[in-house]
């Protein structure tokens, strides 16, 4: 009888205390907590030496934990991302998903409710609180938003399928959410985000946008 293994993910948080309530629901869980860290750059050497299943990320620990999904989606982007956080700022939400995080939870959930919502994830489900996703909605529908440009040689470097994944994440969708939307993995989406970053000699998805949207012509 094959059995699978648990899920491993590791713990980026500055508050000892927290992450040791984290663990214990995820261990509960069934999850298998492989690391943890207390700060951003911690969190990338920390993943990159596990490579767990998934890494949850506080934002306003040391290091910045956005710029930390941005570096661990750029370098490994098989590992799932989930947030969790305090700050329920739209400038945070919005920044953390073009950072390539599938989730954004915050702090002020039931811990025993993170394993469900971390499976989620990893089955390609997008893990934010219903109120967040309104905001999403929102800035998705929000009239007038600039449109990427592909009149360049900057926008010639792409292929149409990364093209095709830029613009859904330039509209504010997750990586889940654009992979829904075309019909791929999260994987895969992950892999044409870092082949676009790879092209625009860029460091992460929002300046890969940035550089995107400059290039209307």
């Amino acid at each position: 009888m094959v059995t699978s293994r648990p899920s491993r993910i590791v713990i980026a948080d500055d508050h000892p205390q927290l992450r040791a309530r984290i663990r214990e629901a995820l261990e509960a869980g069934g999850f298998e907590v492989c690391a943890e860290a207390a700060t951003g750059a911690a969190a990338v050497r920390l993943t990159q030496e596990h490579l767990p299943d998934v890494v949850l990320l506080d934002i306003h620990m040391p290091g910045n934990g956005i710029r930390a999904a941005g570096e661990i989606g750029r370098l490994l982007p098989a590992v799932a991302i989930v947030m969790l956080t305090v700050s329920r700022e739209d400038a945070d939400l919005f920044a953390s998903l073009q950072a390539g995080a599938s989730g954004y939870l915050l702090k002020d959930t039931d811990p025993a409710r993170l394993p469900a919502a971390l499976r989620g994830v990893l089955a390609g489900e997008a893990a934010i609180p219903r109120t967040l996703v309104a905001r999403i909605l929102d800035e998705f529908r929000a009239p007038g938003r600039p449109r990427l440009g592909r009149k360049s040689k900057v926008a010639a470097r792409l292929t149409s399928r990364e093209w095709e994944v830029m613009e859904l994440l330039g509209d504010g969708l997750s990586t889940d959410e654009a992979a829904k939307r075309l019909f791929l993995s999260p994987t895969t989406v992950r892999v044409h985000v870092s082949s676009v970053l790879r092209k625009l000699r860029v460091k992460d998805r929002r300046a890969a946008i940035e550089l995107l949207r400059d290039d209307l012509t």
